[in-house]
């Protein structure tokens, strides 16, 4: 189960912590948390590593398009300057946060789809929820943090052209998005009026019968 596997790698994690506690007890907190923060970065670069090198499809032949590989290196290469460079951490996490959101609605579609479910009202209300989730986080809420991280004197240049970079992508899939919905709502006003007038010529066949008997 995902929240058992998420409570059982926060205990790891803080046994983690409690052991460079002892050991490094002249050190202050912040030191022990980095020797968490740094085994965390290892331990994720070996198991990708693996994945993508070893065990799972190498990414540029099995990609899913050359914007979702785009994302994806300008989330990595955002991830490794906050980590060597050791700014904007906060930003990070937030643009991890906002691009994260609206993966478990992406899975529970793939899932409808396995199991037959997507065409009901179910899958109508995960797409719907998607798309004003995505709306409002990475459209609303990611301008609102664009805005302070262009504005802000602390911010890097570096870190700057990268917000700019994940800024112009969630457009990118915005619109695609957009476009999706679009046609979605479209298709689905058509069987509706199909649907609709199905039902009226069948009310007027009944009626004709009944007035001619």
């Amino acid at each position: 189960m995902p929240v058992l596997e998420v409570i059982c790698s926060l205990i790891g994690w803080f046994c983690l912590y409690m052991l460079f506690f002892w050991t490094f007890r002249s050190r202050g907190p912040e030191w022990n948390c980095r020797l968490v923060t740094l085994s965390h970065g290892v331990l994720i670069v070996l198991l990708t590593g693996y994945v993508i090198f070893i065990d799972g499809p190498w990414p540029l032949t099995h990609a899913e398009g050359p914007v979702m590989l785009a994302h994806h290196a300008a989330s990595i290469m955002g991830i490794l300057l906050a980590l060597f460079m050791g700014v904007s951490g906060c930003e990070t996490c937030g643009v991890i946060f906002g691009s994260e959101i609206t993966n478990p609605l992406l899975q529970t579609r793939w899932f409808l789809r396995q199991l037959g479910l997507y065409d009901s009202l179910l899958g109508d209300a995960v797409d719907l929820l998607f798309i004003l989730l995505f709306a409002t986080v990475r459209v609303g809420v990611g301008t609102a943090m664009f805005y302070c991280e262009l504005t802000s004197p602390r911010t890097t240049l570096i870190m700057k052209l990268g917000g700019v970079v994940m800024y112009g992508l969630a457009w990118v899939f915005m619109v695609d998005i957009a476009r999706f919905g679009y046609k979605k709502s479209r298709n689905k006003y058509k069987k509706w009026l199909e649907s609709h007038k199905h039902k009226k010529e069948i009310s007027t066949k009944k009626l004709d019968e009944h007035s001619d008997s």
